[in-house]
């Protein structure tokens, strides 16, 4: 495994790792995640196989701004636009309806797609340097503990991982907050960073 430094070199080393169907470490504002491209089938059966994953789980992707959208999902509900402006960047992973040229390996079979924009310096320039989303599930075998640092990186997925940007330890605790939204209302898949009575406050009050 490659240790990269966050300079314009490490990033872009970062990005060459990628395009070649790599796979990358790098500290989000939750966990450690692993970024592939997640429009390189190869590098998704690889992803999947190194955690151990089942393939009916979707794979959540960072972007850098709302408007990488548009290649990703069919729509956007009505109801996502106060959420991605008030919680965005920010721990708050959005369920959309996906675009149907998605890798169906992305979705776990549902025509579903997590997204988010990291507020994590270090998620945001990657994804920045890199051009177009990268995947965001956590550094971990499934079932285990996701690593908030480069060394528990290493110590849990070693080599099957080819680089890790190290930007030091990442909070941990829980993850991004999931939302859906079911008959034009937002609904809470996952409980994570932000609460939902948080959302649900800010919602009530637009």
């Amino acid at each position: 495994m490659l240790e990269l430094q966050v300079t314009d070199e490490g990033l872009a080393h970062a990005c060459a790792v990628l395009r070649a169907g790599g796979v990358v470490a790098y500290p989000t504002e939750t966990y450690y995640g692993l970024a592939v491209d997640p429009f390189n089938q190869g590098a998704l059966v690889r992803l999947f196989a190194l955690k151990g994953r089942s393939p009916e789980k979707q794979v959540l992707l960072i972007i850098d701004n709302p408007s990488q959208l548009s290649g990703l999902v069919s729509e956007i509900p009505p109801v996502f636009a106060i959420p991605m402006q008030q919680f965005w960047p920010g721990p708050l992973t959005l369920i959309f309806p996906g675009a149907a040229s998605l890798p169906e390996m992305l979705t776990g079979h549902r025509g579903t797609i997590g997204v988010r924009v990291s507020s994590h310096p270090v998620a945001r320039k990657l994804v920045r340097a890199f051009g177009s989303p990268v995947t965001a599930t956590s550094a971990n075998l499934s079932g285990y503990p996701a690593a908030v640092t480069a060394d528990g990186v290493r110590e849990q997925l070693g080599a099957e991982v080819d680089a890790v940007i190290d930007g030091g330890e990442t909070p941990g605790g829980l993850g991004s907050t999931i939302l859906d939204c079911c008959e034009g209302k937002v609904r809470l898949l996952r409980d994570g960073v932000i609460p939902f009575s948080r959302i649900e406050a800010v919602l009530a009050g637009a």
